[in-house]
């Protein structure tokens, strides 16, 4: 399993903000950079990886995609949000 330190979580920032992240955690030696976003930044996390992969790192695959839906407390009671985890790894 991966080292759970190697997370980028995608919020409202903007997408460069977040690739930047992405490349940083592989420039200091992460094996695996895992891309997690919720709800309305899950378009934002997609956008991350691919300009990462396809600008910036070398050798870098996306090993796996997961999604899943979470289930948050809102003040309106319950509600599921989506969530998706981009893993991107350095293995070749």
């Amino acid at each position: 399993m991966q080292q759970k330190e190697n997370i980028v979580f995608v919020g409202n920032k903007p997408v460069m903000n977040y690739v930047l992240a992405v490349i940083t955690q592989f420039n200091n030696g992460a094996e695996e950079v895992a891309i997690k976003a919720r709800g309305k930044a899950i378009s934002r996390a997609v956008d991350t990886a691919e300009i990462a992969l396809n600008r910036f790192l070398e050798g870098v695959t996306k090993k796996e995609i997961i999604t899943s839906t979470e289930i948050i407390d809102t003040d309106s009671g319950k509600t599921n949000v989506s969530s998706i985890e981009i893993i991107l790894s350095n293995h070749q």
